[in-house]
């Protein structure tokens, strides 16, 4: 039931901000390798990019990729959330009583590994999906893909199995990052704000104020891996499958690193905090809320 319980949170999470996801998807990949002024700017900032997508590609653009990105973060987080509510309630993330920073990082870092890997070719067909745009707003590589079954058998058909882990190599430390900064710092902020009696005990705006901590927190350290994943799963391949433009992880963060700068790697930062900030903050939300009251009726 954990693993239920965490796959919905982030589901209704994801339903709100996946139109979020797209305009991020969107920003990551403009001017990918080129430096500031040598390319086309068709997103200037999160409110023009959204303005831009749902006057030229219409609504639904701006849902993009949402089948995939639902099955992504029911899978995915219910993973993610479930194990760590399991290893929460066996207490492998308290020293004497306390949440322990360090073990709830790692206890973070291992279930967002786990999630990741088994999410891993979902992500891949979202990232494509929601890059795909009418021409005149198009960037980075296009692919024709009609649909998540589509995309899926497509690649499977032309790359075998190992070509749905595209792209893996950048899910394991994006997610594990994330996982780690948003589940301790979540866990931490949830039990000082408890301790320091802000809100009645039991309150949901107690979870609600610990997610908000956590958001932020989550942006900030999640952001450059997050860069990089976007582009290791959108990058054109050869026909044996091969990135044409990065040969892995590091790869591509030094090469971004170095004709970008570090803007490159925080690049759509506020697409970032407007997508993870509020899908953190609900998730975590409504996963606290279901299982307060699953088991308060169990």
């Amino acid at each position: 039931m954990d693993f239920v319980l965490g796959g919905v949170a982030a589901c209704g999470a994801c339903f709100f901000t996946n139109p979020l996801e797209v305009v991020k998807t969107r920003m990551q990949l403009q001017g990918e390798l080129k430096t500031r002024g040598t390319y086309q700017v068709y997103y200037r900032n999160v409110f023009h990019a959204f303005y831009t997508i749902g006057k030229i590609d219409g609504l639904a653009g701006l849902q993009k990729g949402l089948v995939p990105g639902l099955v992504y973060q029911f899978f995915m987080n219910g993973v993610r959330l479930g194990s760590f509510a399991i290893i929460e309630s066996l207490g492998y993330i308290h020293t004497d009583g306390r949440v322990s920073a360090a073990k709830s990082t790692v206890c973070g870092a291992i279930a967002g590994v786990v999630g990741a890997v088994m999410g891993s070719p979902i992500y891949l067909v979202k990232t494509h999906l929601q890059s795909q745009s009418t021409t005149s707003i198009a960037v980075g590589h296009q692919y024709k893909h009609r649909g998540m079954m589509h995309a899926l058998l497509a690649i499977h058909k032309q790359y075998g199995i190992l070509g749905l882990w595209r792209g893996a190599s950048a899910a394991v430390p994006r997610v594990s990052v994330g996982s780690a900064a948003q589940l301790s710092t979540f866990s931490a902020s949830k039990e000082l704000i408890t301790d320091l009696q802000v809100f009645s005990e039991g309150s949901w705006l107690i979870a609600l104020s610990a997610g908000m901590i956590s958001s932020v927190v989550v942006v900030l350290a999640m952001t450059p891996f997050d860069v990089v994943s976007t582009r290791l799963y959108n990058q054109p391949v050869d026909h044996l499958g091969k990135g044409v433009l990065y040969r892995g992880f590091m790869d591509c963060f030094s090469k971004t690193l170095k004709k970008e700068g570090m803007t490159g790697l925080y690049k759509g930062l506020g697409a970032s905090y407007f997508r993870l900030g509020p899908h953190t903050i609900i998730s975590l939300f409504l996963w606290n809320e279901l299982r307060t009251l699953y088991h308060r009726h169990s």
